[in-house]
């Protein structure tokens, strides 16, 4: 089968080897064709890298026409970055600490009172910035044959997910209330002195009450088996069956008569659906955040008015679904995945002849920012790109 290996600097190499060829020998084949000894090449696929020495292509899934990145390691480099050294650079520049508020108040704040989770998100914005690199390189890598069909897939894929992270950062910046959670309708009623919250929902054809809730109310004893069945929609339940009649209080003086499906499941214990709002003719009024009725305004519940069991289905889709480790994790990963967003605000350097090296330069201007804006980053993070990547995103 045919690879593609890319390297950090331009150099690609079309290798024809065998799927059982193992890692070790994958290495000693490129220390023939670039130089590079096999204990200084790092061979990354997908983003992970082949670490096991003795296991094969195969077992690492990599396919035809497919592309490995090779890492060169540098010597120089330490093999750990000496994180509390860069958090105490950072705590001693107040003008860099200021920046860092900024544009990365959780940096910051690891910075002032945790230095492990500090470390941990250095490292991470390491990788990450490791990952959109191998990602250029396989994209350049792609361009050179742009007859290959394979490669323009490719091509088409890599430009659709930047159409997507562009997307989610137009979203984020100028409609961040699309990532909110908005609380349903819900409305406190009484029956037979049974006090109850309602979830208003035209989208529901009938008006249904658990099992549960009927015996609660005392109207099991109505139950009309007669009309038992399956409700069918995005899943199916149990129809028991109807409950033709029975007086429901919305406030003091204002009662209404309804009708009820008696259906077995684990959502809201009472469902105020489109019959019954039909035949009382109420409409949903969210300019006034209530449910209205000719004489009458019933206002909609608060998330903090909700009892315990109609928040836990409200955040987390069922009363017994166990709640996420973290719940914070979600917009994070989406910001991060949202890609480069502008540095702007950053004052620009006036020195053009810069002190710090090309590659490091280089490795923010291609995260989307200008040069001057790179040089002043890392002028604020003492020369550590890492952490100018930080600053910048």
């Amino acid at each position: 089968m045919f690879v593609t290996i890319t390297t950090d600097g331009e150099d690609i190499y079309n290798l024809e080897i065998d799927s059982q060829m193992a890692i070790e020998d994958l290495k000693a084949l490129l220390e023939a064709e670039s130089g590079v000894p096999p204990d200084m090449q790092r061979l990354f696929y997908h983003g992970k890298e082949l670490s096991e020495l003795k296991k094969t292509l195969e077992e690492y899934q990599v396919g035809q026409n497919e592309m490995i990145h090779m890492q060169r390691i540098q010597q120089a480099a330490p093999s750990h970055p000496d994180f509390d050294a860069m958090r105490q650079h950072v705590l001693q520049d107040q003008r860099l600490l200021q920046q860092l508020e900024r544009t990365n108040p959780e940096l910051a704040h690891a910075a002032r009172h945790d230095p492990a989770k500090f470390s941990t998100m250095v490292e991470q914005i390491e990788q990450s910035r490791r990952a959109a690199e191998i990602q250029k390189a396989q994209l350049a890598a792609l361009n050179n044959d742009p007859f290959d069909i394979e490669a323009q897939k490719r091509i088409e894929e890599a430009i659709r997910q930047e159409n997507i992270a562009a997307n989610l950062e137009a979203a984020m910046e100028y409609n961040p209330e699309s990532f909110t959670r908005v609380t349903r309708l819900y409305i406190n009623v009484e029956i037979n002195n049974k006090k109850l919250v309602a979830l208003v929902d035209s989208g529901a054809q009938s008006t249904v009450i658990s099992p549960e809730t009927a015996e609660a109310c005392g109207l099991m004893r109505l139950l009309d088996t007669r009309f038992s069945g399956v409700a069918k929609g995005v899943g199916t339940a149990k129809i028991l069956g109807r409950i033709h009649s029975a007086q429901m209080r919305l406030s003091k003086n204002f009662f209404l008569t309804c009708s009820f499906i008696v259906l077995e499941g684990k959502g809201s214990e009472l469902l105020f659906g489109l019959d019954m709002l039909k035949k009382h003719r109420a409409c949903i009024d969210l300019r006034k955040n209530a449910l209205t009725f000719d004489d009458c305004d019933i206002p909609f519940l608060a998330e903090h008015e909700l009892p315990e069991k109609q928040r836990r289905i409200e955040i987390h889709g069922s009363e017994d679904e166990i709640p996420p480790a973290d719940p914070k994790v979600a917009i994070p990963a989406a910001a991060e995945a949202a890609g480069a967003s502008s540095a702007g605000g950053l004052p620009s350097s006036s020195n053009t002849q810069s002190k710090f090296s090309e590659k490091d330069i280089k490795l923010l201007t291609d995260m989307g920012v200008s040069r001057q804006e790179a040089i002043h980053a890392l002028e604020m993070a003492g020369g550590n790109p890492d952490l100018a990547a930080s600053l910048l995103f």
